[in-house]
């Protein structure tokens, strides 16, 4: 089964939840068999900052919001890492609020760092100038990630009132420019979304030729304008997981994703289930002291766990862990 117009997309997401279960959902774990094997691939994480400038309505760590605040100096970041190198592990994806004090020779530090222990680095530090993605490339950064969330340009504005859809395009092409890998995605049934932004959101992959989909359904946020919404649908976002490896075998999507009865966050193990069934082939390793990595959270709830819920979830899928 392959997918690649916009009818074709619309036809799964209206498709009727038993359908979609029986015969697109098998379709696209095929597909991520066939490019991936048996393999679940893990990748560390590291929030360095929750600190951010930005006053996103939908985020929990928007500068308005009256959460604790950290930001990890390179040196105690390096201290954890190594410590994960040895454990094994070799892909490291270095996130943060926008947080424009962390200092940019900092952040450089430790990616050369991070690079010199000798792991695979993503980033997602924010909106940035073309230069200083090009000296971060130079440093090791192979893949960058930067969400546009919205594809609806007005959308976009509204929700994200800090910066323009214009400046977050134009960051995404400068990042394929240099040569880094882009991860990007939206989010799933934010409020207010139609089927038709929605169709656009997985178009916009497309065209924007991503590595890897960082996507997860809208997940309300303590203290945020957005606080009162209900959660995105979560049917929606397993149909866009398949819809995404049908149209893109070759990408990462993330199979952290949350249950249906609320528990465990990211790390709920039937979402998990259920995303990794759809053909999502990532899970994450937070590599945060439990009182720093609660205080990440752009949604409530994040619980992005460690290495114990991944080889959980190996075992409940038979599937080995690629570090």
């Amino acid at each position: 089964m392959t997918i690649n117009t916009r009818q074709e997309i619309q036809e799964i997401l209206n498709m009727p939840e038993e359908v979609f279960w029986k015969d697109v959902a098998p379709a696209a774990r095929k597909t991520a068999r066939d490019q991936f094997g048996d393999n679940l691939m893990v990748t560390a994480m590291l929030a360095y900052s929750n600190i951010c400038k930005n006053q996103c309505l939908y985020c929990g760590m928007r500068a308005g919001n009256q959460i604790p605040r950290y930001r990890i100096p390179p040196a105690e970041i390096l201290d954890l890492s190594k410590r994960a190198r040895a454990d094994g592990l070799s892909r490291m994806f270095l996130i943060a609020g926008e947080d424009k004090n962390y200092g940019f020779d900092n952040l450089l530090s430790l990616v050369s760092g991070l690079k010199e222990q000798g792991f695979n680095l993503s980033l997602a530090a924010g909106e940035l100038e073309k230069h200083q993605y090009q000296a971060l490339y130079e440093a090791g950064v192979e893949e960058y990630v930067l969400k546009f969330e919205m594809s609806d340009p007005k959308s976009f504005n509204r929700m994200n009132p800090s910066t323009d859809f214009h400046a977050r395009m134009e960051r995404a092409r400068w990042i394929k420019e240099i040569g880094m890998k882009l991860g990007s995605g939206n989010i799933v049934d934010w409020p207010g979304q139609t089927q038709e932004e929605l169709v656009q959101d997985i178009l916009l992959m497309k065209e924007l030729d991503i590595s890897w989909a960082p996507n997860i359904p809208f997940l309300p946020a303590m203290g945020t304008p957005l606080a009162g919404e209900k959660r995105g649908d979560f049917l929606t976002n397993f149909k866009e997981i398949a819809i995404l490896r049908l149209m893109m075998p070759h990408i990462k999507i993330t199979a952290q994703q949350p249950g249906y009865d609320g528990k465990g966050g990211l790390s709920n193990s039937q979402g998990n289930l259920d995303a990794i069934a759809c053909g999502a082939n990532l899970l994450f390793c937070d590599l945060l002291p439990d009182a720093k990595a609660n205080d990440f959270r752009p949604v409530d709830g994040r619980n992005v766990s460690g290495m114990k819920h991944c080889e959980d979830v190996a075992e409940l899928t038979g599937l080995t862990l690629d570090l």
